[in-house]
């Protein structure tokens, strides 16, 4: 086939194409323009090419590769995206692994078989935070919109457990029996709600008591909180007593395991006057934390199973205060800035009566006779 010119096909290409052979030579090549005149021109210059004996075929041009989700999971890692439980989804190399997968091919079966390919024995809760919250973070970062289900039973249970005022304030007393300031961090988890992460993480610089504010630059939801602080909490902030130096071990006097603790810097200081950068709260969130607050609560004559008996029983406890006597509902929970979801802050709706439920004491008595 001599070389000619090929028309634009619609719906393929509007260029036209230069195609056939000159002088042996097969030419097969876009024109790269959908000007027939310019076309022609590049044809005619090609022939002279190949008559001259310098005619060069273009290089073939590979195809661009489809990214996989390895691909997709740097570049969200490289944006800055939060690298949590990533590098676990990337190692796993089962038959179902989505590291070389393209992220075209990823559907919600391929999802949910990984997931459990990762996590096999994890409840759901934990599969939906370690698993199909990244997951569903990269493919959006790469521009596929796809809805992600999440497994059943992935938001946990609506149940909660909360402390009614007379226990809670026996708690907050065995705790400063044991440590003062032990004692106030519990009462600060008790009236703000807050993580026990963020006063933890908090320097006495981010402490306003003339605003009635500790700033939380860094939260878990990822955006700064100012918490407010009752009036009782910036009192007991004010009445906060120095800390005690370290016992210190004399010639022939054994220490009880313990005593002794750790290194308490500003010993002696006045609490509120210590360094700006200095951290609030002198505590590490570990067992010896999480075992003070079991002996408070053995002392105070409060139980509860472990997993609803940790600090957050606090945030528990809070979120139903400000419904019980606060009076706010899921969208004033939410206001707060303590959750970030309303569907979070929902939960402590489901801990007092609807008004709907409270109209059955609207309904006909029994008669008497029947309740004798």
């Amino acid at each position: 086939m001599p070389l000619k010119l090929k028309p634009p096909r619609q719906g393929k290409t509007p260029n036209y194409a230069i195609r056939g052979t000159y002088l042996g030579i097969y030419v097969d090549r876009t024109a790269g323009t959908p000007d027939k005149a310019t076309a022609q021109q590049l044809l005619n210059g090609i022939k002279r090419a190949i008559e001259r004996g310098e005619y060069e075929k273009p290089a073939a041009v590979e195809p661009p590769r489809e990214p996989t989700f390895t691909d997709a999971a740097l570049a969200y890692l490289k944006a800055g995206g939060a690298p949590n439980y990533i590098e676990r989804i990337i190692k796993d190399t089962s038959a179902h692994s989505l590291r070389d997968k393209t992220i075209a091919t990823i559907d919600q079966i391929t999802i949910d078989n990984a997931a459990r390919a990762v996590y096999p024995d994890a409840p759901a809760t934990t599969l939906n935070r370690q698993f199909y919250t990244p997951v569903s973070a990269i493919l959006k970062h790469a521009g596929i919109e796809r809805k992600i289900k999440r497994p059943k039973g992935w938001r946990g249970s609506k149940a909660t457990s909360w402390l009614d005022p007379e226990p809670a304030f026996a708690v907050i007393r065995e705790a400063y029996a044991i440590e003062p300031e032990f004692g106030l961090l519990c009462l600060t988890l008790l009236y703000t709600g807050m993580r026990l992460s963020d006063p933890l993480r908090a320097r006495v610089r981010d402490l306003r008591l003339g605003m009635s504010l500790l700033y939380v630059p860094d939260t878990k939801n990822g955006e700064p909180r100012p918490v407010h602080l009752p009036p009782h909490l910036v009192e007991a902030f004010k009445a906060q007593p120095p800390r005690l130096a370290r016992p210190r071990k004399a010639d022939s006097v054994v220490l009880a395991d313990g005593q002794a603790g750790r290194s308490r810097a500003s010993a002696g200081l006045p609490w509120l006057q210590r360094p700006a950068d200095e951290k609030l709260f002198r505590f590490c969130k570990g067992g010896r934390l999480y075992d003070m607050l079991d002996l408070a609560m053995t002392r105070a004559g409060v139980s509860f199973p472990r997993r609803q008996g940790a600090f957050h029983l606090f945030c528990h406890t809070y979120g139903t205060w400000m419904t019980h006597f606060g009076e706010l509902d899921t969208y004033g929970l939410t206001r707060t800035g303590r959750w970030k979801d309303p569907d979070s802050a929902d939960r402590y709706r489901h801990t007092i009566a609807s008004p709907e439920a409270r109209r059955a004491d609207l309904l006909p008595a029994p008669p008497r006779r029947i309740r004798a």
